[in-house]
């Protein structure tokens, strides 16, 4: 039996650029360590599901190694069921040594065909690069108040990542936030940093991600701990396909593949190459020869090989996100202090 144990977490299992993450990191941690895979899902069915798909696929991989499962259920849009999920961990595992934030909440409401198509006829790459046709609604609350978006995406995960600083320290842990590639300066406004204003909430989300990594990384550091942002391209996501029909869908995976074949590197289309950048750094990237404030990017070269390529983040900003985020958990933090939860009967 093997005397190394390494625990993973990873939020967002469900999802495809998760399942993705899991099977690569099952491929790239050594054969002599014995991996838990602590899937997390809102669902107990869900959670079962994916993991009997990573079940499968340790059988096809042939991983000699061996691989043990859990689970977490956790909503971080109920910030009682994120302190839920603390006292999980905290219960299960005394040392976490990788945690991927792979939070992709929106709230889309559909597409913009007419603007869809004026898009792709303008410039089909830009189009399924940075596509500004996807509806998303505004203005939308969780239960507990806060931006649903900003609270699934950013807030929620810090404030666990926040409470299990033990945890990962004593397992020299990685943390791994997966941004996007459109997490461009202009989808944030400094005045609504819970997005509540916001037309393009999943973006902002994704910006707020990049300056949290940046405000945070070098403190974790004196913890023993390694923070990374990564994003994973573009790929086929499961969360949009109710917007599209067959048609469109082919369509899209065509541009995907034009895009490509043009010369772009971001247009990675399947999962597993787009979860390439996120189990890079958390397995390969060393910390102390490479920067851990740039973005990690999964790239694609037009004949299909994979690379990793890393971009600049704009700090604009950095200081009032943290302030802002630090002074709301400061608030649950106190909102929380006498909340009471059953553990988990497993």
């Amino acid at each position: 039996m093997s005397s190394t144990r390494k625990v993973a977490v990873i939020t967002g299992t469900n999802s495809n650029l998760g399942l993705n993450t899991a099977y690569r990191l099952i491929e790239q941690v050594e054969q002599d360590v014995r991996l838990t895979i602590v899937v997390t899902s809102r669902t107990l069915p869900r959670a079962r599901e994916v993991i009997d798909q990573i079940q499968k696929f340790v059988v096809q991989a042939k991983r000699t190694g061996p691989v043990d499962y859990d689970y977490l259920l956790v909503d971080f849009t109920n910030m009682v069921s994120v302190l839920g999920a603390y006292y999980d961990l905290n219960k299960q595992y005394k040392e976490i040594h990788y945690f991927f934030v792979n939070a992709a909440q929106g709230v889309y409401e559909g597409i913009d065909w007419i603007g869809a198509v004026k898009e792709v006829v303008r410039n089909p790459i830009d189009a399924v690069t940075n596509p500004t046709y996807k509806l998303q609604r505004i203005g939308v609350k969780s239960a507990d108040g806060l931006g649903l978006v900003f609270q699934a995406n950013v807030f929620g995960p810090y404030y666990l990542i926040q409470k299990l600083i033990p945890q990962l320290q004593a397992g020299r842990a990685v943390v791994v936030w997966i941004s996007s590639i459109m997490s461009d300066p202009k989808y944030l406004s400094l005045d609504d940093i819970q997005l509540l204003r916001s037309p393009a909430s999943y973006e902002g989300s994704k910006r707020l991600v990049d300056l949290l990594h940046l405000a945070t990384y070098k403190d974790l550091k004196n913890h023993s701990i390694n923070q990374f942002v990564v994003q994973p391209g573009i790929f086929i996501s499961h969360s949009f396909f109710q917007y599209l029909n067959v048609f469109s869908y082919y369509g899209m995976l065509f541009l995907f593949y034009m895009a490509r074949f043009l010369g772009s590197p971001w247009h990675n289309v399947d999962g597993y190459r787009a979860a390439n950048a996120p189990v890079y750094v958390a397995t390969l990237a060393n910390p102390v020869f490479e920067q851990q404030n740039v973005k990690y990017g999964s790239a694609t070269h037009k004949d299909g090989r994979e690379y990793v390529r890393t971009g600049e983040i704009d700090p604009t900003g950095t200081q009032d996100v943290y302030a802002y985020i630090n002074q709301l958990k400061d608030e649950w933090n106190e909102k929380l202090k006498n909340q009471i939860t059953n553990s988990r009967q497993v």
